[in-house]
């Protein structure tokens, strides 16, 4: 409602200025077509900003005020250089007939060269007026910046798409460009990978509800360095949290104060926990190492090991929990043997 209330208070605006200038002495008398067209044009030209304005959905702060605060910085150059260079431009005829051809030059380059390098140092600092900071409201408390692997992987899709978190997912463009080279590979399991990993991206970036990044910004410190201290240089710089995999990198980002969340230990501490003397329902698929045992899983991979369950393979029996065994690997359950469950499948 305020910007319609807005882009109205802008066109009324623009024609009324224009009818003041109509009703003025400065336009020429005589050309009776002339008031109609002109008002015309002008309630033309802000339909067209309006209608621009509403089809650029996506507007960035930050490449608006760079442009804006480069072109005030090259305005003033200008003008302190105009200032300084105007002795020299007087001295000859021919100086001082092209001096504002000179000058307006001048502003052009100027003016280029602090928009330049704004944009390219923009995500280097951020703009603050006294009592009112100019910063972009990210979602959670600190970006979730993915490494090659879990993006691969693929389950991090899975976590984000239910809402469980909110916080900014963030790709450095150096790990995309990590991951075109993996699907370019001339390996077939590699380019399967790297393909597997874009269309991981792509579902990212397809749900309106996930507030993906594409960071294109690499700072100095992170020239000629390997993928996973880009990574963690990155996170330290953006106060954000690295989501691997890879459990050397894991350990790397710890090292340098990084914090890490390693979807494996995620999808360990989501699966069920089983106290001892707790009754489990199980399939038995093969036999086990020792004598006597048998070997099922649960839904979500959990390794079940059960003492008599040899003479019920492919069959679904009823255990009782004896322990549970946490490795990196995952969690193991051991059983023993109870009862054939009451319904077979």
């Amino acid at each position: 409602m305020t910007l319609l209330v807005l882009r109205c208070v802008f066109f009324l605006v623009a024609v009324g200025a224009a009818v003041s200038f109509i009703s003025s002495e400065i336009p020429p008398a005589g050309n009776s077509w002339l008031p109609g067209t002109f008002v015309a044009g002008v309630a033309l030209l802000a339909a067209l900003v309006i209608v621009v304005d509403i089809l650029v959905t996506t507007k960035r702060i930050d490449t608006i005020s760079t442009v804006y605060f480069g072109t005030l910085v090259g305005f003033f150059l200008t003008y302190i250089i105009g200032i300084a260079l105007t002795p020299l431009l007087e001295q000859t005829e021919v100086l001082t007939r092209y001096q504002d051809a000179i000058r307006v030059g001048i502003g052009v380059a100027l003016c280029y060269t602090c928009i330049s390098l704004l944009m390219q140092t923009k995500d280097d600092f951020r703009f603050i007026i006294p009592y009112i900071e100019f910063a972009k409201e990210v979602k959670g408390l600190k970006p979730f910046i993915l490494d090659t692997s879990v993006i691969i992987d693929g389950r991090i899709a899975d976590v984000v798409e239910t809402q469980f978190t909110d916080n900014q997912i963030l790709i450095p463009r150096f790990v995309l460009a990590e991951l075109q080279g993996i699907a370019d590979s001339s390996d077939k399991l590699r380019r399967s990978r790297g393909r597997r990993g874009l269309d991981i991206l792509n579902r990212l970036r397809a749900n309106k509800e996930i507030d993906l990044h594409i960071h294109e910004h690499e700072l100095r410190e992170m020239a000629n360095l390997p993928v996973d201290m880009k990574l963690v240089i990155l996170a330290r710089h953006m106060n954000g949290k690295v989501v691997t995999g890879d459990y050397n990198l894991n350990k790397v980002a710890r090292l340098n104060s990084v914090e890490v969340i390693n979807l494996n230990d995620l999808a360990n501490a989501l699966k069920p926990v089983f106290l001892p003397g707790e009754q489990v329902e199980v399939r038995i698929v093969k036999a086990g190492e020792e004598a006597g045992q048998g070997v099922g899983y649960l839904d979500d991979g959990t390794m079940i090991v059960v003492e008599g369950g040899r003479e019920h393979i492919n069959q679904k029996v009823r255990i009782s929990v004896t322990s549970v065994l946490q490795t990196s690997a995952g969690r193991m359950v051991f059983g023993r043997f109870d009862a054939p469950a009451s319904v077979e499948d």
